[in-house]
């Protein structure tokens, strides 16, 4: 958009388009999504801005159905008008109209077998996998070094996209349909992109994708994980390397081997646990049960007793018997998790799932979700208990005269998993690393002290 001449505003009221990026996974976040094109249409009525247009996934998976039921969006662009989007836009901004698309299953547009996806792929589009090189005019002073890319903030952390799609086939989940079948970037681009975000300041970066343990299964290398990663914490002025969304069923030992030990790779494990009783697990169409869960969780912490894990769960699934919730229960209580996040179930169109019986009431579920909602929030008190008096390094995030100054541990992923207050902020600005003893808890957040002569990220340090 930049290269045709658009200008990036850090202000919706002072845009001529607001564009925005929208989620179609589950309710609350498509509410979310619908709320915020509200919102951008109503500046529309006492500021510059002339159109409202629906990108993201929402758009995406909806497309004319969106449309049709959100007059209020000027446009709605799916994934295909990526590449021509600032021609959409400007039709759209000069009272044209660009018809929205016919949703259609995108797993079907890549090959079944995965060696056969990265020849397909350049005629497919793939959010996120851009060109390799910045064009002529915008690239950084050291050269080309990323895809299209530019960062709307000066934050010390930047997601790094490392795949697409998902091949797995959970009974509950739309996303493959939308976002099509599993296919890695290449560790060339991912390597190149960090080095431009390192450019720009940034000392944390996080590997996203819907299913990061099957990166380069399309490359004909399933372990291509376990390489990249010490490659990646090898680049010059990043200090934390961190994996998003891992599956329980797709752990290997070498990986594991490689986020407990590598040198700034964060030992951090977001498991996708989403239930721990067999039946359950079944008829959502995955795997393991809570015996082998916590044998994954110990082998873990044997490796790095400190290592930080996080997971989702489900509760009121068609079919969840009170000796299911027993068994996630149990799962929860010998699991020690970082973070918990809890969701009712509810059924998600397109999905299998969907067509179940034995649904449970809605009350049920309710019900079933305030009760797991606080034994997590009771468990993940207290294994952040259990980490007072160890010794932690922490990103600075923010520093503010009368708010104080908090950063994010290494077993803390950015927005989900809680941040450390540090009791004293002399010295320190965004993007140090600090290395601090925890001494309290609020909570899932900790409380921590800096230790004396231990900032990192700093010319000092550096010698």
């Amino acid at each position: 958009m930049e290269a045709d001449g658009w200008q990036l505003v850090e202000d919706a009221a002072d845009a001529d388009v607001a564009v925005v990026n929208t989620c179609g996974f589950v309710e609350a976040a498509k509410k979310d999504s619908v709320d915020a094109l509200l919102e951008a249409n109503d500046l529309k009525d006492h500021g510059r801005t002339q159109a409202v247009v629906a990108v993201g996934c929402m758009a995406e998976r909806y497309g004319k159905e969106l449309a049709e039921a959100l007059p209020e969006a000027d446009g709605v662009l799916g994934f295909d008008d990526y590449a021509d989007i600032s021609d959409r836009l400007q039709t759209i901004l000069s009272g044209g109209i660009h018809a929205a698309h016919t949703p259609r299953d995108r797993r079907k547009l890549l090959p079944i077998s995965p060696a056969e996806r990265q020849e397909s792929a350049a005629a497919v589009a793939l959010p996120g996998h851009g060109p390799s090189d910045l064009p002529e005019g915008l690239a950084p002073a050291s050269g080309p070094r990323a895809p299209l890319r530019r960062r709307l903030d000066g934050s010390p952390v930047a997601s790094v996209k490392l795949a697409s799609g998902c091949d797995r086939r959970c009974s509950f989940c739309a996303i493959p349909s939308f976002r099509g079948s599993f296919i890695s970037r290449r560790p060339s681009d991912v390597l190149n992109e960090t080095r431009w975000l390192a450019e720009q300041g940034v000392k944390e970066i996080m590997l996203v994708s819907e299913n990061n343990t099957s990166y380069g299964k399309d490359l004909g290398d399933i372990r291509l994980l376990e390489s990249l990663l010490p490659e990646l914490a090898e680049v010059d002025g990043i200090e934390r390397v961190r994996v998003s969304y891992l599956q329980p069923a797709e752990m290997r030992p070498g990986l594991i081997d490689v986020l407990t030990s590598t040198p700034k790779v964060a030992p951090y494990f977001d498991l996708s646990f989403q239930h721990s009783a067999p039946d359950v697990l079944r008829a959502m169409r995955r795997f393991g049960d809570t015996d082998r869960f916590l044998e994954l969780l110990d082998t873990i912490r044997s490796k790095a007793p400190e290592a930080g894990v996080r997971s989702n769960f489900i509760v009121g699934f068609p079919g969840e018997s009170e000796a299911d919730l027993a068994e996630l229960e149990r799962f929860l209580t010998g699991a020690r998790l970082d973070a918990i996040g809890v969701f009712g179930y509810s059924d998600e169109e397109g999905t299998e799932a969907a067509t179940y019986e034995n649904k449970l009431d809605e009350d049920v579920v309710a019900e079933r979700l305030a009760h797991i909602s606080r034994l997590a929030e009771e468990l993940v008190s207290q294994r952040s208990e259990e980490r007072v008096g160890q010794t932690v390094s922490v990103l600075v995030e923010s520093v503010d005269d009368e708010e104080g100054v908090y950063g994010r541990a290494a077993h803390q992923a950015p927005e989900t998993d809680g941040q450390v207050l540090l009791t004293s902020g002399a010295g320190l600005s965004v993007g140090r690393m600090v290395e601090a003893k925890v001494v309290g808890t609020e909570g899932v957040d900790l409380v921590a002290e800096p230790l004396a002569g231990s900032f990192g990220c700093s010319e000092e340090a550096g010698r």
